[in-house]
């Protein structure tokens, strides 16, 4: 997970608006090693564990609906790579095809199956295999899909400079984000224009402050959220994100 060198990095990262945070990121190298063994001992170990849990969940996907156990979407991660990210699917086959690339509260395209595991994150625990493979890392900016990332404002990119994350803070303080979005005329114009700014506030703020403590404490925060023992969201500060 080491910073390539300024010079390297895609020309559209070599901005005024991302040196700051890449400035900050190259102090911490010793801790960005550390996060990346981190990632990768602990994200083996989970693998074997957590194994008949993916069998179950396997079993239980194919027998609700046709279609394959794993949705395998584009989205973007370090320095602008595209990668094709791991989740147990949730939602009928092909759903993207059918409907905006959010999700919003009581979407139809969600399976019964779906919902349950949907509620728990268990649809996301195969990320673990991103994070062993490199692709991602347990603490970091949630992946978007390309048509998000091309609404990046020069800033925005600094998000890129570490690998897309499976938490983050601000993926706690939207965890409702569904509920944010199922009133929307257009749900791709208010993500883009309203819930996608305020994410990135949070998630510039952590690249700027990142440590390794500071990763511990979010994902501590996050078991505590999917256990909804965390009741932080932006249901109040909508305004803001506007």
């Amino acid at each position: 997970m080491m910073l390539k060198k300024w010079e390297s990095l895609p020309q559209e990262f070599r901005t005024e608006a991302v040196r700051p945070y890449y400035d900050s990121l190259r102090r911490k190298q010793c801790s960005l090693f550390l996060k990346r063994v981190f990632d990768i001992v602990v994200s083996a170990l989970m693998l074997v564990i957590l194994s008949p849990v993916f069998l179950v969940l396997a079993m239980a996907i194919k027998l609700d609906s046709p279609g394959p156990v794993f949705y395998r979407q584009i989205r973007v991660t370090q320095y602008g790579k595209r990668f094709r990210i791991f989740k147990f699917r949730s939602m009928v086959s092909n759903a993207d095809k059918i409907g905006t690339q959010v999700t919003v509260g009581n979407d139809s395209r969600i399976t019964r199956v779906g919902k349950v595991i949907r509620k728990c994150r268990l649809d996301e625990i195969c990320q673990l295999i991103d994070i062993f493979r490199g692709t991602m890392t347990f603490v970091g900016t949630r992946p978007e899909v390309p048509k998000y990332v091309q609404a990046y404002t020069p800033e925005m990119l600094a998000t890129l400079l570490l690998p897309a994350g499976v938490t983050s803070e601000a993926s706690i303080l939207y965890k409702d984000e569904e509920q944010l979005l199922s009133g929307a005329e257009n749900v791709d114009a208010t993500y883009i224009q309203d819930v996608l700014p305020g994410k990135m506030h949070y998630n510039l703020k952590a690249i700027l402050n990142f440590s390794l403590w500071s990763d511990m404490r979010t994902m501590f925060r996050t078991v505590f959220a999917v256990l909804g023992k965390d009741d932080t969201d932006v249901s109040c500060k909508a305004g803001k994100t506007k």
